[in-house]
């Protein structure tokens, strides 16, 4: 019998909910990012982004663009690079800054040595296949080109982890519900290198230790709420449970004054 894991696994990676529900706009990812408004310290990740890119010219290929808050910031402070954005999913790429293409990662539209650095910022763990999808990464980079990948740790935000159980086993009845999807998990900070040094020989992980500190239920509530495109793979009323969290943080901020996550992502820079 397959896994509830195992099938989280699958949805996470399933093209149809990412590009028609988890993705078809940027609500949910909008979601997911503004909680790091209440983290400190206070990380700017394009700003880190184009550091990493200082040595760097000609093209640079923003894969899984999502709503472009990477690729945006490249055409402003670095107008000299030809930035381009793709997503597989078409609405989501709506208002991203032009030049724009609708491309699936695992088989990209580009030549061989035809760009100058690619980024696949947190979406490496939505593809089917990693490794496979890394060897066409590092397909389209010219020699001397650079990979910037990022993602999250896996005690990333564990703190939200024991609150879905708590809350998804109120809801059912029993001590501890089924986790919540975990989106990063598939390719987070301990498995990124074991994929990517199949490619690439030089990798340097910068990590971004963090507190997200809040006093109002709603930003949580808020990134909870954006998993809805894998409430199925939840096992457990997704509605009701979202809310059942948000009594709890309520709760714990009355009593303890805040609610406080942990966090860790990280970015990697590789070459060849």
């Amino acid at each position: 019998m397959t896994s509830n894991t195992a099938q989280q696994d699958a949805a996470v990676a399933d093209k149809s909910i990412l590009a028609n529900s988890a993705y078809a706009d940027g609500r949910h990812l909008a979601a997911r990012q503004s909680i790091y408004r209440w983290q400190q310290p206070q990380y700017d990740l394009p700003g880190i982004v184009l550091e990493e890119l200082a040595g760097t010219s000609g093209i640079v290929l923003d894969i899984g663009c999502g709503n472009g808050k990477f690729v945006s910031r490249l055409h402003k402070d670095r107008p000299d690079l030809q930035g381009v954005g793709m997503d597989i999913s078409a609405g989501i790429l709506a208002d991203v800054e032009k030049p724009v293409l609708v491309a699936d990662a695992q088989a990209l539209p580009f030549a061989d040595d035809s760009a100058d650095a690619v980024l696949a910022l947190h979406m490496l763990y939505h593809v089917s296949d990693i490794a496979a999808t890394i060897k066409e990464l590092a397909r389209v980079l010219r020699p001397g080109g650079v990979l910037i990948a990022s993602t999250n740790s896996d005690t990333d935000k564990q703190e939200l982890d024991r609150l879905w159980a708590r809350a998804a086993g109120d809801i059912l009845g029993i001590s501890e519900g089924p986790a919540r999807v975990s989106l990063s998990s598939r390719f987070s900070l301990e498995k990124a290198p074991g994929y990517l040094s199949k490619e690439f020989g030089a990798i340097r992980l910068r990590e971004l230790p963090g507190v997200i500190e809040v006093t109002d239920p709603d930003p949580i509530i808020a990134h909870l709420a954006s998993y809805e495109a894998w409430a199925e793979q939840c096992c457990v009323p997704f509605n009701e449970t979202v809310s059942r969290a948000h009594d709890i943080v309520a709760s714990t901020i009355e009593t303890e004054g805040s609610f406080k996550i942990t966090c860790r992502g990280g970015i990697l820079t590789c070459r060849f």
